[in-house]
């Protein structure tokens, strides 16, 4: 009866003692999020088809983040559509313009996630929640629309993979670097449809926040979902964050339980990081790409837009003035007043940033930040596909918050260490 944490928390769901890897299930849905680009069409279909209906308006968590504020007319007109869905239904957690925040920093920070529990949400990098020992992937419109009205979706059991981070983090090195460190050896497709799951030594001294970065990043293995088990770290920021809602159950692994693969880092080993164009497995150590002239430095995103981050970023650039476009857009408003209040704004202000409200921008090409043809941008954002931010012509390069930092103040690509 050996089963993965993945697999334990699908059988719950799905009502059941036991499940194995690629078995079909019909699994309730405990949390559904829904954003502002993905969700208006699910919002359509339902009404065409005369179910606009929600399953719990207590269960569905709502917010712009791709094109907020809105960029243009037709981006208002989705924030429209949300918004009035969100109204008729009577939503309870909306968070619109002034309390929107990118969703993936926002429901944790909210205190939406919960351990042992399954979340969806039309957005790929819904994987991030697995950061809090729950299961959680990434669902297209037509998925999310049912989820919507029915609070239950079918899944393939996906079978898990495990990656040991052993060994300690050494100066500049953060979880961005381990995680692109991990998807440059085993590729976009390393883990097809597949739950990885992170465990080992390394994991202890991150935080919260950091691991977040590194489940978020698991759909650029391929994978199916992300997870780190519980621990104090994990229970530290709950205790913090959740308001309500407070119980919850914690699953492990079992030491017997079946894994399809298993890989092992030393991440003492592991340098500063850097993901050349136009994938986010070309990662390579910063000594073999540094000196590249960039056109602009990107910080924030889901991935890297959260207060740890920040504070990152500003012990590099104190006292030091950028040489090139340094845009810093913290994830949510709780982050963006935390970075004012602790004068992390006047640190970039006096850098010669530009600080934007919480949005998710210019990661995905949207605005605050688009490329033009030829020029090249590091970024803590987490895909460089051609085209990613702007003109097919522009180059992405992937980085930690301290090598964007310290390549902002270069202007070109920078070994962070150096500053640190």
């Amino acid at each position: 009866m050996s089963m993965t944490i993945t697999e334990k928390i699908l059988a719950k769901a799905a009502g059941k003692e036991k499940v194995v890897p690629g078995e079909l299930i019909d699994a309730k849905i405990d949390v559904v999020m829904c954003v502002d680009v993905t969700t208006p069409p699910a919002i359509s279909m339902l009404v065409e088809k005369g179910i606009d209906k929600v399953f719990d308006p207590e269960r569905i968590v709502v917010t712009p983040d791709h094109f907020q504020p809105a960029k243009d007319i037709k981006s208002a007109e989705l924030h429209k559509r949300l918004d009035e869905w969100a109204r008729r239904h009577k939503i309870k957690y909306y968070y619109k313009l002034g309390r929107a925040g990118v969703c993936h920093a926002l429901l944790p920070e909210q205190g939406h996630i919960r351990p042992g529990e399954v979340i969806v949400g039309p957005d790929s990098h819904t994987c991030t929640y697995g950061a809090f020992a729950a299961f959680s992937t990434g669902i297209g419109s037509t998925d999310v629309a049912a989820a919507i009205a029915t609070g239950q979706l079918w899944f393939k059991v996906p079978a898990s993979m495990k990656f040991v981070l052993n060994g300690s983090l050494g100066t500049g090195v953060y979880s961005k670097d381990v995680i692109l460190a991990v998807i440059a050896r085993i590729g976009t497709d390393g883990a097809l449809y597949r739950a990885m799951e992170f465990v080992g030594p390394a994991l202890a001294e991150m935080s919260s926040e950091a691991r977040m970065t590194i489940t978020n990043m698991a759909i650029e293995a391929g994978a199916k979902s992300g997870i780190i088990g519980f621990d104090e770290v994990t229970k530290q920021y709950l205790d913090e964050h959740l308001k309500e809602k407070t119980d919850y159950t914690v699953y492990e692994s079992d030491e017997d339980a079946q894994y399809v693969g298993v890989e092992e880092f030393d991440c003492s080993k592991i340098e500063p990081m850097v993901a050349l164009p136009h994938l986010p497995s070309g990662g390579v150590p910063i000594a073999e790409c540094a000196g590249k002239e960039m056109d602009q430095a990107y910080i924030g995103s889901c991935t890297n837009g959260r207060i740890e981050d920040l504070r990152i970023v500003a012990k590099i650039l104190e006292g030091k003035q950028v040489a090139i476009r340094t845009i810093v857009v913290p994830a949510t408003p709780t982050i963006w007043k935390q970075a004012k209040d602790e004068g992390l704004f006047d640190i970039f202000y006096d850098a010669g940033c530009v600080i934007a409200a919480p949005t998710c921008g210019a990661c995905l090409g949207g605005f605050m930040g688009v490329l033009a043809a030829g020029e090249k941008c590091v970024s803590t954002t987490n895909r460089n596909f051609v085209g990613r931010m702007g003109h097919p012509e522009s180059e992405v390069y992937l980085a930690s918050p301290a090598t964007a930092a310290a390549s902002a103040v270069e202007g070109k690509l920078a070994d962070p260490r150096k500053y640190l």
